[in-house]
């Protein structure tokens, strides 16, 4: 790494620093809790005769020390560059809190607006600091050392952390005030927005990445001939739950003598990803709460060695899916396909939808259930996946705009619904050399 690309990446990372620091003074001014990660030493500082900032320094050399106590022989030496980041932190808090000593905010709507701008600052901060790649604060550090030696989801890992270092400050709050003291909304306003804020940042600001890494290819070519692209026809089925699309898709392939992918992609996933195949089919095509899903994806934007473990899921399904149709004609079920192919020409898109009764008799046969399927079971299968195809692509996924045809599977039989489809593709001209020339 050149020195120049150095020196770049530890004054991104100290202006990240000076920011979250600022971001952390402005909390404290507006009391009303500070983050998480800061709320323990916010606690201590009332009852001791420290400063915030040293106290800072303090309870993050601890953090350090928990780290080496789980990392042992794991630890490696450059996560000892923490320590000087932790004194700079904490040194940047007591000047910041200098710097505003004068500020009074004398009502709740001032101290609620200060609150806000301390997140998005924070959360700024994060970014910068993300951005930088030369190390992580020892919370995260923490975070970081769970994950590798335990084998878990940072996600989950980090929510936890946090979780627990709130309860330690709540704790301490009541020991030694009997009440709540440097813990309140602002924490839990914190908590949700400063990540919202730092992937916001990630997702919209790219000029960082160009100063560091001004060679860096942000679009890398996948490989995929157009000559390859233009000889395959790709065909995509969508469906609603329990309406036959699986189904269709193989008879489709069978009848037009092309490959069919729709389990074997579980398979294909496994191996390029380390995901189970039970972990691949328990969250592959459906996301149970959009809301929820940003809430724990937002601890991701802390980091930059780990990626949403569904982020990863889907870009390798993308990338298998994209390789698959460079290589070869084929049907493809589900796995936003269309949206994934939306620029291929060659490229026919069919949602398959039917009537309740329909698809809960389907389903009750397919799978051999014996209990009655509920018309709330089919709502809930269809709005995770509508929740995942609009979190991945910004797409509505049962909107009929976005299909070259719609059939509802409960009108016709499976040979119709197959002729149906064929005849559909052979009347679109981009397809008819395809369909007469290689089959």
């Amino acid at each position: 790494m050149k020195k120049n690309n150095i020196l770049l990446k530890i004054i991104i990372f100290g202006i990240g620093l000076f920011v979250m620091a600022f971001g952390v003074a402005l909390s404290v001014k507006a009391n009303l809790g500070v983050s998480p990660i800061s709320c323990i030493p916010y606690v201590f500082s009332f009852k001791s005769p420290l400063s915030l900032g040293t106290l800072t320094i303090f309870f993050n050399i601890f953090l350090m020390l928990i780290q080496i106590g789980i990392l042992r022989r794991n630890y490696r030496l450059i996560q000892l560059l923490q320590l000087p980041m932790v004194f700079a932190f904490g040194l940047f808090i007591d000047f910041a809190l200098r710097l505003i000593s004068g500020l009074n905010l004398s009502n709740y709507f001032l101290q609620v607006l200060f609150c806000l701008i301390s997140c998005i600052l924070i959360g700024f901060g994060v970014f910068l600091e993300v951005k930088a790649k030369l190390t992580y604060l020892p919370g995260e550090g923490l975070a970081m050392a769970i994950v590798d030696t335990f084998k878990k989801e940072f996600g989950k890992v980090k929510i936890g952390v946090d979780s627990t270092l709130v309860f330690i400050g709540l704790i301490s709050s009541f020991v030694f005030f009997h009440q709540l003291q440097g813990i309140r909304e602002g924490t839990v306003v914190a908590a949700i927005l400063v990540g919202f804020i730092a992937k916001f940042c990630t997702k919209r600001i790219h000029i960082i990445d160009s100063w560091i890494e001004p060679s860096l290819d942000n679009n890398p070519n996948l490989g995929l001939t157009e000559s390859n692209e233009k000889n395959n026809l790709v065909i995509t089925i969508s469906r609603e739950h329990g309406s036959g699309g699986h189904e269709i898709g193989k008879h489709l392939a069978e009848k037009l003598g092309i490959s069919f992918y729709d389990k074997k992609l579980i398979d294909l996933t496994t191996k390029q990803t380390g995901f189970t195949s039970d972990y691949i089919k328990q969250n592959e095509q459906k996301l149970v709460n959009s809301l929820l899903a940003e809430f724990y994806e937002q601890n991701y934007a802390y980091v930059y060695e780990k990626q949403v473990p569904l982020d990863v899921l889907f870009l390798v399904q993308s990338k298998i899916i994209r390789d698959i149709c460079a290589k070869e004609s084929c049907v493809i079920v589900g796995r936003c396909a269309n949206f994934i192919l939306k620029d291929k020409p060659n490229c026919f898109n069919v949602f398959i939808h039917a009537n309740k009764n329909y698809r809960k008799a389907k389903i009750s046969d397919e799978y051999e259930i014996e209990s009655e399927i509920t018309d709330s079971e089919l709502r809930k299968t269809d709005k995770e996946r509508a929740n995942y195809c609009l979190h991945y692509t910004g797409e509505n996924w049962n909107n009929a705009t976005n299909y070259n045809l719609t059939i509802d599977s409960s009108e016709y039989d499976l040979e119709e619904i197959v002729d149906l489809i064929t005849i559909s593709i052979s009347k679109n001209k981009r397809k008819l050399s395809l369909i007469y020339g290689e089959y």
